[in-house]
């Protein structure tokens, strides 16, 4: 591999690919190196983004099985009070939900 092409845009535009001058070819550059500084800003963002939505939902996911441990257990503990509720709960979305 000869110099020239090492340093060569790997996605060539038109203007570079004709060969349309020096002074063209370093605004290119430039345009290139903000766009790859823009790339990486963003893929930072979406990376913290998703850490902060991956440790919510493992916290979400620990109260929900812990929430649902209390209930089984107060189930347990009351087993016709929790009947009662559930009959009370039915009778409710049934009055609501047949209209």
């Amino acid at each position: 591999m000869n110099a020239e092409t090492s340093t060569q845009n790997p996605f060539p535009t038109s203007a570079e690919s004709s060969g349309g001058g020096s002074g063209s070819g370093s605004a290119l550059n430039g345009d290139a190196n903000r766009v790859r500084r823009m790339a990486q800003s963003l893929h930072e963002a979406v990376d913290s983004l998703e850490q902060k939505i991956g440790g919510s939902s493992e916290k979400l996911l620990g109260m929900q099985q812990e929430y649902g441990d209390m209930a089984r257990e107060q189930v347990r503990a009351n087993p016709v009070a929790a009947l009662g509720i559930a009959f009370a709960v039915g009778y409710v979305f049934a009055k609501i939900f047949s209209r």
